[in-house]
C-alpha cells in the first residue's frame, strides 16, 4: 500500500502539493504553549518529508503561484506604502527603512562571520526576519549568477534548511522581545501610556462619551406634546437639542400623513417623528414621552456596508471633525479597518482617517448614500475577481521586473516576481484613488496570499526533501544561534530608535517595531499586555514599507555574499 502510494505520488506530482498543503496547515494550527508553527512551516516541514520519496515537480508551477502571492502582498500594503512615502505617515515609513536595513546588516554580518554562502544567506534572512516571500527573489538571484546548475541547485537546497532552523525563534523572539522587554527597556507602564494616548486622543469629545456620539442605538417613534421641547423647532434645530448627542430625524407624520421634510421643517405638537439615537436620550428629551407604535413611519430602509475611504478631502481628518459634516447626518459608525491585515483602528474622536481605510457604517439607505458619495465607495462583498486588472498588471510588472542591468560586471533585476510586487503596489494604491479599476474581493486576495505562498513553499520542500538531512548537518547547530542574534540585535534597537531619533509616543511605538518587522502576533502581544488597540496605530505604515523592502531583500543579500 505504501509503494503504491509513493509511486502514485511521483507520477502525479500534483497530488503530493495537495497532501503537502493540507498537512502542512494542519501542522501549523496546532498550538504550543504560547504559539503555533503557521502554516508556512507547516507546510515546509510537511514537504521535506514528503520529499524524501523523490518527487520531481516543474519550477514554472512554483513561479506562477509565487507571482500570484507577490502581486497580492503589493496590493493589500500599496495605500499604507504610498501614504508613508508621501505623506504624514514618513517618519514612520523612514523608520521601517532603517529597520529593514538593520535587519539585512545584522544577517550579512552573521553570514561573512560564519562563512555562509548566498543559500544559508537567504534561509537565514527569511526565518529569522519570518519573512518568507524573500525566498522566491533569493531562488531568482540564484539562478541569475551563472554558476554551473549543480552548484546553483546546492546552494538553493540550503535555503529551506536555514529558514527551518531559525524561523521559530524569529517568531516567537521578536514577540517576547517587544510584549515583554519592550516596555521595560523604555522605562514605561505600556497599559498606562496607552490609557493616557486614548485620554488624549478624546480630548473634545462629547462629556457622553464618544461611542455614543457615533453609534446608534434604537429607531423609535415618539408624537410630539404640546409643551414638548422640539415644538415648534425646526427639524434640524431639533437634532440639536441634546448637547454631544448624534440624534436624527428619518421620517415624519404629520396630519395623519407621512410627508417629506427638510432641516427647515418645522415640528408641530401632535407630529409623529421617527429617530435614531440613545433611548434614554430619545425618551427624555424628544417629546418627554408618549412613544407610539407606527410600523409604517419606522419601515425606513437601514444599511450597513464596508466604505473604502479615497476622498482628499477626508484624508487626515479627524473622526470629531467629520462626525459635524452634512453627509455624516444619520450615519454611525462601527469600525475602522486599516492596511493589509485589516487591522481594527481604535474608534477615538482624534483618530485620523486615511485613504484606503474601510469604515463599516450604518443608518438608513438614504443617509448611507450620501456618505458613500462624499467619502469613496461602497465595498460591497463580490465574489468575482476583475481578472484583466490582475493578469494585465501582472504581465507589465513582470515585463518591467525581467529587464537586467549590469552592475559592475553582475547582472541586476528585480525578476517578473519583483515586478509583479511592484505592480501589486501600485495597483492597490490606484484603487483607492480610482476604484471603478475593479477589486480583487478579501477572500481572493486570502487565497493568492496564503495558498499562493504556501504551493510555492510545498513545492521548494518537495524539491530539497532529499537534500535536507545533509545539509542540515552542513549548517550545523551554530545556525539557530546566528538565527538569534539576526532577530534579536534590530529588535533590541529598534524601540530605542523609535524613542531617540523619531521621538515616537510611547503607546506606538513598539507598535512601529512590530510593523517595521512585520511581525502581526508580535503587535497583537503588544495589544494583550497593554489591554489596548492603540499600538497598532504604529502598524500599518511601518508594515507596508517593510514587507515589501525585506521580501526585496532576498535578491539584495544574494548580491552581497556572491
Amino acid at each position: 500500500m505504501l509503494d503504491y502510494i509513493a509511486d502514485t505520488l511521483r507520477a502525479n506530482p500534483q497530488l503530493a502539493i495537495f497532501i503537502t498543503l493540507a498537512i502542512g496547515y494542519w501542522v501549523g494550527s496546532i498550538r504550543f504553549p504560547g504559539f503555533t508553527l503557521g502554516s508556512v512551516t507547516g507546510t515546509l516541514l510537511a514537504g521535506v518529508v514528503i520529499g524524501q520519496i523523490g518527487i520531481d515537480i516543474s519550477g514554472q508551477v512554483k513561479s506562477i503561484f509565487f507571482i500570484m502571492f507577490l502581486f497580492a502582498v503589493g496590493f493589500g500594503v500599496g495605500p499604507q506604502f504610498v501614504r508613508g512615502i508621501a505623506s504624514d505617515g514618513a517618519p514612520q515609513a523612514i523608520f521601517a527603512v532603517v529597520v529593514s536595513i538593520l535587519c539585512l546588516l545584522a544577517v550579512y554580518f552573521a553570514a561573512v562571520v560564519s562563512g555562509y554562502g548566498p543559500g544559508l544567506g537567504a534561509g537565514l534572512l527569511a526565518g529569522a526576519q519570518t519573512i518568507s516571500a524573500s525566498i522566491g527573489l533569493a531562488t531568482d538571484a540564484i539562478n541569475q549568477l551563472g554558476l554551473p546548475p549543480e552548484q546553483a541547485k546546492a546552494e538553493q537546497d540550503l535555503i529551506p534548511v536555514a529558514y527551518a532552523i531559525t524561523y521559530l525563534f524569529g517568531t516567537i523572539g521578536t514577540g517576547w522581545i517587544l510584549a515583554f522587554l519592550g516596555p521595560k527597556m523604555l522605562g514605561v507602564d505600556i497599559a498606562a501610556e496607552c490609557a493616557r494616548y486614548e485620554r488624549e486622543m478624546s480630548d473634545g469629545a462629547p462629556k457622553q462619551g464618544f461611542t455614543s456620539a457615533w453609534r446608534a442605538r434604537e429607531l423609535r417613534a415618539y408624537r410630539i406634546r404640546d409643551n414638548g421641547v422640539v415644538a415648534g423647532k425646526t427639524v434640524a434645530e431639533a437634532e440639536r437639542v441634546v448637547d454631544g448627542e448624534r440624534i436624527f430625524i428619518e421620517n415624519l407624520r404629520s396630519g395623519g400623513e407621512i410627508v417629506p421634510f427638510t432641516g427647515a421643517t418645522v415640528l408641530r405638537p401632535g407630529d409623529v417623528v421617527a429617530v435614531a439615537g440613545k433611548r434614554e436620550v430619545l425618551v427624555n428629551r424628544l417629546g418627554e414621552g408618549d412613544e407610539v407604535e407606527d410600523r409604517e413611519l419606522l419601515d425606513i430602509p437601514v444599511e450597513s456596508v464596508d466604505v473604502l475611504i479615497t476622498s482628499k478631502a477626508l484624508d487626515g481628518r479627524e473622526l470629531m471633525d467629520v462626525a459635524n459634516e452634512p453627509y455624516a447626518r444619520g450615519v454611525y459608525l462601527n469600525s475602522i479597518r486599516r492596511g493589509a491585515m485589516a487591522v481594527n483602528i481604535p474608534v477615538l474622536p482624534r483618530t485620523k482617517l486615511n485613504r484606503g481605510d474601510i469604515l463599516r457604517v450604518g443608518g438608513a439607505k438614504a443617509d448611507v448614500d450620501s456618505f458613500v458619495k462624499a467619502a469613496g465607495f461602497a465595498d460591497r462583498p463580490v465574489t468575482t475577481t476583475n481578472m484583466v486588472l490582475v493578469g494585465l498588471a501582472i504581465l507589465i510588472g513582470g515585463l518591467i521586473g525581467a529587464a537586467v542591468v549590469p552592475i559592475g560586471g553582475v547582472p541586476i533585476t528585480l525578476s517578473t516576481s519583483g515586478g509583479a510586487l511592484i505592480a501589486g503596489l501600485f495597483v492597490g494604491w490606484l484603487r483607492t484613488v480610482k476604484p471603478q479599476i475593479g477589486n480583487v474581493p478579501q477572500a481572493t486576495l486570502w487565497f493568492m496570499n496564503s495558498v499562493g505562498l504556501n504551493v510555492f513553499i510545498a513545492i521548494v520542500g518537495i524539491s530539497s526533501g532529499p537534500t535536507f538531512i545533509a545539509g542540515l548537518q552542513e549548517a550545523g547547530f551554530g545556525l539557530f544561534f546566528w538565527g538569534l542574534f539576526a532577530t534579536a540585535v534590530p529588535m533590541l534597537l529598534a524601540p530605542y530608535i523609535g524613542k531617540y531619533i523619531f521621538r515616537f509616543d510611547p503607546a506606538i511605538n513598539l507598535g512601529c517595531c512590530g510593523g517595521a518587522r512585520t511581525s502581526t502576533a508580535s503587535v497583537a502581544m503588544v495589544g494583550e499586555v497593554a489591554k489596548s488597540d492603540v499600538p497598532m496605530l504604529g502598524y500599518t505604515v511601518p508594515y507596508a514599507v517593510s514587507n515589501t523592502l525585506l521580501t526585496l531583500w532576498g535578491l539584495v543579500i544574494v548580491l552581497m555574499l556572491t
